[in-house]
């Protein structure tokens, strides 16, 4: 990976635009000079099958960027004698270039680089000399190479490491050698596929925006019938927290910081905020311009001949002037005039376009702000403080003194020039409109919709990034061919119903037309324009708004029914259905169900969660945040009442893994996320004797930065004890919105010891309560001597693992002490006597037996 990635850093140098004199035009040539050809080759040794970087070109350098010597070949011997030749190549202004090689046996290879002679250009800078002394028109003689040896072994030799994943809390920066973390730390904007979205509704921390919640005293007898009315929540033209006018659109996450606004369209100023959306830490609070919203943001990964690396932008747009921000500090960097109108969109690199369409006048342009304001595309940063009129190229810097200098047309017709990637001609006949583009194989689709017939069309148009050096894939067909015009007959009920053209998703070939009195919705092929299925109708209540999104094979639909309906976009059929019931049933006027938005999908999960238009006061109480399996339906998570979103405000964010929204219930962001944990242990502090028992124990606290809050800390000086995730949401509702404790379980914690001779001993398993403490008690070994004593929390759903360590000696358990056998007393008679009698009575029987022989002898 490492090689390749210094491929592409070769390869796309070599790929940029070159506009360079032809070196093979009659020339009269002022002189002749040797060249030296070279070959190396990255790593050598190397294992077969790995790839090795070869660098080839001659050590004469050139002036300009854009010139580069042409036609270099490489011989390559392979080991069993058989020859190949790599190339032509064409260098940079070093002298040299790059190629990557892989050899597929084992033994050695050898590689010459054959350089041919040509000429200097005739037209360089420096006096028609370039920089490293070769006059122009000098005639550059052809060279070989030495012969180099690569050596490929069986064995791989070692490359940099892949990093793993975090296993415990991380913030940013992320450092860039971290290369795999990016899986992990996408933007808002971007596929929520780049994060590890949450598997429990546990809250890193809150922030007030705005005096929020309940209002109290005599304000909870306002209305008939109405109990303990809320302060205003930022609904219903007062949109807070979204960035656009009338608060609406919604916060962005970018590159871990969180923006978000506090006024709606009439305040003044209407206030955008800044926080780490790890740690909930505030950078800044600014009022753009005018009292003007942030309109975008954008990650623009700039690549000149000097300098590589990403730049973060917010944008402020008014009319035709689009005014760029520094994200990190608010500060101001560029102004764009005149920017041409029609519709904005990145490109792979983050780099934005503007692309309009007429399909009666036949046409569609693409506008290149990176081509535009690339100022010869050799300088470092994008903008650099600068103000452009996008219709004659002008440009003016401010200076030190914080004034601008005069206007200057120098290169500025290059600039509109180069700006317009592309106009190209489009298909006659074409009615309705532009539904969707694909910019990444070269697909436009549109169409017209009526109660009579579905038009649906499709033409080809060049890829997105076509002209960018790290991507070139081939377009669907020549620019401007018509790749399809289909027309399907609509049932004759439509001419009476509501239909509406409901979702254009390129990426899964769908289109969804919606009728809203059948409640269905009719499916078409966009690769093809043909009709595909219908749904069964859904429950009658979707007629008020009904929400369609495509994710890994399915399509769900949601609205005011408060249930999902998942489908097979293969063949409409229902997979599932799942209801947001009410268990109350009394808080939602008008259903059993809570109405629920699908705010996004990520990870194979699904994240809803509740808003309304104009809601009552008092709110609805309950409003639940629901998680569910995408696959399947089943809830992972769901906590009621704890997070309310804003409904004209935008809905909840999701990004570095963290989801970050405006709780309409007390009027905070809230941020959702894997925290941090502690764990602490002890054993007895004095020593006990082996085989005797002793009591291991500790707690598992959360350490989140919310706990750090001076709200939350006053109620738990001791720290918020970790919980597990089945009671996470209503643990949440305890610590955050003040609920009555819950009946909660802690976490389980793995309790191990190292004896003296370093063997390892699990001693067991041992789960935390609601107020964080586990023990243990352990019938300590034989051997004695020095236990280490671990304690591992290995993290759950809602937080990152933790242990520690403590130690316990264990002594020789004391000798058991001998009791004496007792000495029974006798007397003289005992000991002297009984031995004799029991000595005559064996003599006597011994006599007696002696006679009755004798007796026996006699005749």
């Amino acid at each position: 990976m490492a090689i390749l990635a210094i491929l592409i850093f070769v390869v796309s140098i070599l790929a940029l635009p070159a506009v360079h004199a032809d070196l093979n035009t009659p020339y009269v040539s002022t002189g002749k000079s040797d060249t030296y050809a070279f070959i190396g080759a990255t790593p050598n040794p190397v294992g077969v099958g790995q790839q090795v970087l070869l660098h080839i070109g001659i050590t004469q350098q050139l002036n300009l960027v854009y010139l580069g010597w042409e036609g270099l070949t490489v011989s390559v011997t392979k080991p069993d004698g058989t020859k190949e030749t790599l190339g032509p190549f064409k260098t940079d202004s070093t002298g040299g270039t790059g190629t990557v090689y892989v050899p597929n046996t084992v033994g050695n290879y050898t590689f010459q680089t054959h350089f041919p002679q040509q000429r200097m250009p005739t037209s360089v800078s420096g006096g028609g000399y370039n920089g490293y002394g070769v006059p122009a028109n000098t005639t550059m003689l052809a060279s070989d190479s030495e012969i180099l040896t690569l050596n490929v072994q069986a064995e791989q030799i070692n490359l940099y490491p892949t990093m793993p994943l975090p296993t415990e809390y991380w913030t940013r920066p992320i450092n860039a050698q971290l290369r795999e973390w990016y899986t992990i730390s996408g933007s808002s904007w971007m596929s929520n596929d780049f994060n590890e979205a949450p598997d429990a509704p546990h809250i890193l921390w809150t922030k007030p925006m705005t005096t929020g919640g309940l209002v109290g005293g005599q304000m909870g007898l306002v209305g008939s019938g109405a109990t303990s009315v809320a302060m205003e929540n930022g609904d219903a033209y007062e949109g807070k927290w979204g960035l656009g006018l009338f608060g609406g659109g919604s916060a962005i996450v970018m590159a871990g910081k969180l923006y978000y606004q506090d006024g709606s369209y009439d305040n003044r100023p209407r206030m955008v905020h800044c926080v780490d959306i790890r740690t909930g830490e505030k950078l800044w609070d600014r009022s753009f311009l005018d009292n003007q919203s942030i309109t975008f943001a954008q990650l623009f990964y700039w690549q000149s001949y000097n300098y590589q690396g990403t730049f973060a932008y917010l944008w402020v747009t008014s009319g035709s002037t689009w005014n760029a921000f520094d994200a990190f500090t608010g500060d101001w960097r560029a102004t764009l005039y005149s920017m041409p109108s029609g519709t904005r969109v990145e490109g792979p690199r983050g780099e934005l376009y503007v692309y309009s369409t007429s399909l009666n006048g036949r046409y569609m342009t693409l506008w290149n702000m990176s081509a535009f304001v690339s100022m010869g595309g050799s300088w470092g940063s994008a903008f650099s403080n600068r103000e452009f009129n996008v219709t004659n190229g002008a440009t003016r810097s401010l200076g030190a003194s914080g004034q601008f200098g005069s206007w200057s047309t120098s290169g500025g017709a290059d600039r509109v020039a180069r700006a317009w990637a592309w106009n190209i001609t489009i298909p006659a006949g074409l009615t309705g409109s532009v539904r969707a583009v694909n910019w990444t194989d070269g697909r436009v689709v549109g169409g017209n919709l009526n109660a009579t017939d579905i038009d649906i069309w499709s033409f080809a148009i060049k890829p997105l990034g076509f002209e960018s050096p790290m991507l070139d894939p081939a377009a669907a067909g020549s620019p401007g061919t018509l790749l399809y015009k289909t027309n399907w007959k609509a049932p004759t009920a439509w001419s009476n119903q509501t239909v509406s053209w409901s979702l254009t998703d390129l990426s899964a070939n769908i289109g969804l037309a919606w009728s809203k009195e059948e409640r269905r919705s009719y499916a078409f092929d966009l690769k093809t324009g043909a009709y595909k299925w219908t749904t069964e109708p859904e429950q009658y209540l979707n007629i008020y708004g009904a929400g369609k999104r495509i994710y890994n094979g399915m399509l769900y639909s949601t609205g005011y029914s408060g249930m999902v309906y998942a489908y097979d976009i293969n063949t409409g059929n229902i997979a599932w259905t799942h209801a947001f019931g009410d268990p109350y049933q009394a808080e939602v006027l008008w259903s059993d169900n809570w109405p629920e938005t699908l705010n996004f999908a990520s990870g194979g999960k699904l994240y809803f969660t509740h808003s309304e238009h104009s809601a009552n006061q008092p709110l609805p109480r309950g409003a639940p945040a629901v998680c569910l399996n995408a696959t399947t339906g089943e809830e992972i998570w769901r906590v009621n009442g704890l997070l309310r979103k804003t409904d004209w405000g935008g809905g909840p964010v999701l990004g570095d893994s963290v989801i970050a929204l405006y709780n309409t219930y007390d009027q905070q962001v809230y941020a959702v996320g894997k925290g941090p944990s502690s764990t602490t242990v002890e054993a007895p502090l004095t020593s006990v004797n082996a085989g005797d028992t002793m009591i291991i124990q500790g707690n598992v606290i959360d350490v989140s930065p919310g706990t750090k809050q001076t709200s939350v800390e006053l109620r738990f000086p001791k720290g918020v004890p970790a919980i597990s995730d089945a009671d996470q949401g209503e643990w949440m509702k305890y610590v955050y919105a003040q609920f009555p404790m819950p009946q909660a379980t802690g976490v389980t914690v793995s309790i191990d010891a190292v004896d003296p001779n370093g063997n390892f001993i699990h001693i067991g398993d041992a789960t935390s309560d609601s107020s964080g403490l586990f023990s243990l008690d352990w019938a300590t070994p034989d051997v004695p001597g020095k236990y280490t004593i671990l304690a591992s929390f290995s993290g759950s759903g809602s937080y990152y693992g933790s242990y520690s360590e403590t130690a316990a000696f264990v002594k020789e358990a004391p000798q058991a002490t001998v009791t004496p056998t007792p000495t029974t007393q006798t007397s003289i008679a005992d000991t002297y006597f009984l031995p004799v009698s029991a000595g005559l009575i064996v003599l006597m029987i011994i006599v007696i037996a002696i006679m009755l022989m004798m007796f026996r002898k006699r005749p």
